[in-house]
This record gives structure tokens, sequence and C-alpha cells, in this order.
């Protein structure tokens, strides 16, 4: 099979791949971004007919300690405004009672983006060069090939469905996925290898629940929407809602960890149930309801990722290093910043480390 030459190859079309792109695409450099799946932004996902309220992803960005992300929405031209916390929260306990606490405001303060996170995505692809991105080519192996990288797309011991020669490659996957998913020949050193598999992708056990109304009952009747839950199957709720609505939302994080969700719908009903008893009956009637179970996507998540994390992992390049094979493959995604990793923020910071560890274009 013959290869396509390349000059830069980006591998993932997720928030830090694409912002890669942007960045080569204002040097003015040559690059093919490849994408698995068949749509654009990797973890940020918004169902598009509501887009404004639906981030079944990413939901939360902070100016205040965020300024890369800060800088890109202004320079995108996007707006944000501020989490909704007006009103009274709800708590539910071990022995499933509710009660009415006070809502608080995050420090720094949380914002929602205007359009949601997709926003940003549809932005930064409109900034590149037509036929730079590839929907549907998931990449199987890399082979290092004197001073390239041999790049195939397809499935592992299939022929493959296309093969790519880059002169560097940016890979831009959580190393996790990375180092289960595909195949490196020469393979990486046993040390890289196991501090790939050890860094936990952020999310990828996780599951999002939205629920749109047509009118915020719960606003009316005093509260704010947020609320948490000892009992679940929500462990945490937050209003959603764009300001101007309709339609508005409630939307959180479901508490069981993934090996419990085998059964969606009925899980769905049981959520809806328990959004009644928050909030009365008006919550188990939503227009439309979004459930994403990241656990259950191949292109995010590993058998490894099943198990729940219970905090913030402190991220960083895997093994101290941004690259390897003399520098042919470079490492971004936001598990591998030395800073804010796990956060948009981290994203764009390794996105620009890797670009700016690029060699020279001939």
């Amino acid at each position: 099979m013959t290869s396509e030459n390349v000059e830069i190859l980006i591998i993932g079309a997720g928030f830090s791949g694409l912002y890669a792109a942007s960045l080569l695409a204002q040097q003015q450099r040559p690059f093919l971004v490849l994408e698995a799946r068949d749509r654009l932004g990797g973890r940020i996902l918004g169902a598009p007919e509501t887009g404004l309220v639906s981030d079944l992803g990413p939901s939360w960005y902070w100016p205040a300690i965020h300024p890369l992300l800060a800088r890109l929405i202004r320079d995108l031209e996007l707006n944000g405004y501020l989490q909704y916390v007006t009103g009274q929260g709800r708590f539910q306990g071990y022995d499933g009672r509710i009660r009415t606490v006070r809502s608080y405001a995050s420090e720094p303060l949380s914002w929602r983006l205007g359009g949601g996170m997709p926003a940003l995505i549809e932005r930064l692809a409109e900034k590149l060069p037509p036929g730079s991105i590839r929907l549907n080519h998931p990449v199987c192996a890399l082979e290092q090939d004197a001073n390239a990288v041999r790049v195939q797309i397809g499935v592992l011991e299939e022929e493959p469905r296309a093969c790519f020669l880059a002169r560097q490659v940016i890979l831009a996957l959580p190393p996790r996925l990375a180092a289960a998913s595909l195949l490196f020949t020469p393979e990486l050193s046993p040390q890289l290898t196991q501090a790939m598999l050890k860094t936990g992708t952020w999310m990828a056990g996780q599951a999002k629940f939205c629920a749109l109304y047509e009118n915020p009952f719960w606003r009316n009747a005093g509260f704010s929407g947020q609320a948490f839950s000892q009992l679940g199957p929500m462990a945490e709720l937050h209003d959603a809602s764009a300001p101007a609505g309709p339609p508005y939302g409630l939307i959180g994080f479901v508490g069981l960890p993934a090996v419990q969700r085998h059964n969606p719908e009925a899980l769905q009903e049981a959520i809806k149930s328990q959004l009644a008893l928050l909030y009365g009956a008006d919550a188990a009637r939503p227009l439309r309801v979004y459930y994403q179970d990241w656990a259950r996507e191949p292109f995010t998540a590993t058998s490894l990722d099943q198990p729940p994390m219970y905090e913030h992992p402190l991220y960083r390049p895997p093994a101290g290093q941004s690259s390897f094979w003399n520098n042919l493959v470079h490492f971004a995604g936001t598990e591998t910043a030395a800073r804010h990793g796990g956060y948009l923020e981290g994203a764009l910071e390794a996105a620009a480390r890797a670009v700016a560890d690029l060699k020279p274009g001939t």
C-alpha cells in the first residue's frame, strides 16, 4: 500500500488537536488532522439542536485562573455567562431524605460558554484550511521509518484502510488510550508505556445526564438547580440554562460507577424519579433528555478507566517525556500538560508546547 506523505500529522480532533492545528494554520505550515470518530470535539459534546444547555462533556471554565482559554474565547468572539446559583439548593442524604440548603458559587467563579463548549470546536474548525481534517480515520499503528513516522488507519490485524508517512506527528490522544489501542514499532520503553497506562483519562469513567424543560419551574420555586445526593443515581446537578432560554436545563453527573451503568434506559427513568423528588412532578416530564456515558466510548475510555476517580490527578508528560522517537512524535492532550491537566486550559497548554517543539519546516 502506498503512503500519503504529510509534513505534520495530528492524531485526534479534540480540543487539543484542533488548537494545535489552528496554531499551525497561523504559521502557514502544512498539516493533516486524523479523527477516529465521525465528528469533531473528542470529549467536548453537545446535542446540536440545543447546544446552549447540553454540554455532555466539559461544562465550565474559570477565567480568573485559565488565561489561555479566556483569551481564546475572546479571540474567537465568543461570550460566556456566570453559572446560575440564585436561590436555594437541595441535598439528599444516604437515607434518601431531602433537605433545602444554601446554594453557593464556586471560587473562583464558574462560567459557561454561550453556544456550549462545542462552539469552541466549531470556531476553531472554521479557521482551518479546507480538507485538512479527515473524519472516520481511526489510527491503529505507528511505525518509525528512518526520519519519519508511518501511520496506519484501520483495525489491528486487518489490512490497513490507508497509510500516511509523516515527517512529524502530534499525538493528541489521552496517553492511556494511546498505549492501550495503538501498536508502536519499535516498542516504546517499558517506563514510558507504564507511565502512559497509569495516566487516567479525565472524565473517561463519567456519565452525564441532561433534562430540558419549557419552563424553569425550579427557579420559580426559589431553587437554583444546584443539588447534591449521597444516594443517587445523580450525584450532582446544576442549572445549565442559557441566559435567554427556553429551553431550560438541569444537567449533572451520574453517581453510579461505570460497572453499574449497564442499563441506560432504566437508569434514565430512575434519574427522572429522583428529579421529581428534588423539584416536584414537573421535573419527571422533561421535553428531552440526553445521556452520555464516556466509559462506553471506545475512542475515549479503556477498561482501565472503569473505576471512578475520587480526586483530580496530578497530570504531567508521561515519564517526563513530551516526545519520543527522537522528537518525531510529540504528546498533546490535557493529560500531558505540566499545568492545568484535565482542564480545557491544560489541553491548550499541551497543544502549544507540542507545536513549539516541532522541528522547523523544510
